[in-house]
């Protein structure tokens, strides 16, 4: 008579949430759009013989190097909130949230004064076409980003999200840090090396 061999059974793993997916797939659809407009910026760049193009004067750095240093900045609180969430501290999730909005907003407004005091029109010729075209669609992400953070704040305060219960703020935390990690890309581009020229 053989003896009876006993078996653990494997764990069952739950996997990533639909919203988890929706968020990556949407995230990569944005990133190609961004890739796509970055090309179209360094095509056109590449057969300028001066740039900007048409004499035009190169992006303001100073004010948009310090509000740059305020929305990558706006990352950390988010890192906090996630690692406040997984321990279940509601009050370190609220914090975050809101210390990531305040920064976040304070970049927004930084680009809507640019937008208002910018000495050129987006019809002016292909560089400036691009430009206010990367910019404004990098911040009417941002804009998104900051709305759905109310949304995850309004959620967090009505005591719908904890520590079991916590899809939308992981979803909002990679659509933020997407939002940041794809400025990088656009300061890098469109002021950082023009300004190095």
């Amino acid at each position: 008579m053989s003896a009876a061999i006993h078996v653990e059974p494997v764990p069952r793993t739950r996997g990533y949430p639909p919203a988890w997916w929706g968020m990556v797939t949407l995230i990569t659809t944005e990133a190609m759009v961004f890739l796509a407009l970055l090309s179209a910026y360094f095509f056109v760049r590449a057969s300028a013989a001066h740039w900007p193009l048409g004499g035009l004067p190169k992006p303001e750095m100073t004010r948009t190097s310090i509000f740059t240093v305020f929305l990558l900045g706006s990352s950390i609180p988010i890192f906090y909130m996630e690692h406040a969430l997984k321990r279940g501290n509601m009050l370190g999730v609220k914090v975050g949230l809101l210390v990531s909005f305040l920064m976040g907003a304070a970049f927004l407004a930084n680009t809507g004064y640019d937008f208002t005091h910018m000495e050129f029109g987006w019809r002016v010729n292909a560089y400036s076409s691009l430009f206010h075209t990367i910019v404004g669609l990098h911040a009417l992400h941002v804009l998104v980003g900051l709305l759905m953070s109310l949304v995850v704040q309004a959620k967090v305060w009505t005591k719908r999200v904890s520590a079991e219960r916590h899809v939308t703020p992981e979803v909002f935390a990679l659509y933020w840090h997407f939002v940041d990690g794809v400025w990088l890309f656009v300061f890098g581009s469109l002021f950082l090396s023009v300004a190095l020229i």
